[in-house]
């Protein structure tokens, strides 16, 4: 990349557009599709009966919150509650309203990379839950732990719910479990989702919904690239696709050019051609079982303590702690 160009990418969206775009095959990060309506977009993919995800983890969750709460409150000299992804808080919801009603002593940190996300979150909690302490944070994953170590002063229970971590396939998933272990001290406590490997219909039915709204939400992509770099994609012309490999557990999310077209972004000075039915990837969603899980437990320098699952075993949130 030569000096006149990178006086372009002077924001991580334009690096990353630029990156993605110019490589073979082309790639775009899902965590872009996240703005004020891809959000919402977001939400609404969580009301849909095809995505299980959801309403799997709500009933882990409801059914289970005494006993998870008694894990996170330790030896009562209160802990901080630090959820990655938090979102909606939807579902965080149901334990911020016991661990509340129990009286228990904590703060709830919830950390997303989206700002509309944690204004909103922020906002309802206020309304719905103002007993509850909320410290809200904007940040993407690996930034935040760096940040992580600060708080030392006692207990912390790092969440993270949706099988967010279902966005890294294996290798950097281990690098960001062993970088969590790193902020940890002997009593702290990560409490995590991981989609459980299911019938595979199951799997491409949830990311790909026959009312389209996924489709919509991925390809928000490229609306965004439009309309915040000066973008001319005809969106029309890109078709959502999913495919799983039930062997490895990926499943992958796709744009698929369906005809041959130039594209030109101006925030960039790129003009991209893409044939017909080129491909950009946009998203993977690992999905797991337990030997997958506590392999990457070991490697990362966890244990698992328990784990906790819906009455379909679609889903499983496990505890870890450092080993």
């Amino acid at each position: 990349m030569n000096t006149t160009t990178e006086t372009f990418l002077d924001t991580s969206f334009k690096k990353d557009v630029y990156t993605g775009l110019t490589t073979f095959p082309k790639y775009l990060l899902s965590r872009y599709i996240y703005d004020k309506k891809g959000d919402k977009l977001f939400q609404d993919i969580m009301e849909l009966e095809e995505y299980y995800l959801t309403n799997s983890e709500f009933e882990i969750l409801s059914i289970h919150k005494d006993v998870i709460s008694g894990f996170f409150k330790g030896n009562g000299n209160g802990f901080d509650l630090i959820e990655l992804g938090a979102g909606d808080g939807k579902k965080t919801k149901v334990l911020l309203t016991h661990l509340s009603g129990q009286n228990f002593n904590f703060v709830y940190k919830p950390i997303d990379i989206s700002q509309n996300a944690i204004d909103s979150l922020t906002k309802t909690l206020n309304e719905e839950l103002p007993k509850v302490r909320v410290d809200a944070e904007k940040g993407e994953y690996f930034e935040v732990l760096e940040r992580l170590h600060q708080y030392d002063e006692r207990k912390k229970v790092i969440m993270v719910l949706g099988s967010n971590i279902g966005n890294l396939l294996h290798p950097r998933a281990i690098n960001f479990l062993s970088h969590l272990r790193e902020t940890m001290n002997d009593d702290d406590l990560v409490f995590m989702g991981f989609d459980q490997k299911k019938n595979p219909q199951t799997v491409l039915d949830a990311y790909n919904d026959p009312k389209g709204v996924t489709a919509e939400f991925n390809k928000n992509l490229l609306h965004r690239i439009n309309s915040e770099l000066g973008g001319n994609f005809d969106v029309d012309k890109f078709k959502h696709w999913e495919v799983y490999d039930p062997e490895s557990g990926t499943a992958k999310s796709y744009l698929v050019a369906t005809e041959e077209t130039t594209v030109r972004i101006e925030a960039i000075d790129l003009t991209v051609k893409f044939d017909a039915w080129e491909s950009i990837h946009t998203e993977i969603s690992q999905k797991y079982d337990d030997k997958i899980v506590k392999w990457l437990a070991e490697e990362s320098g966890l244990s698992i303590v328990t784990s906790f699952t819906d009455s379909r075993n679609y889903y499983k949130d496990y505890l870890f702690r450092k080993k």
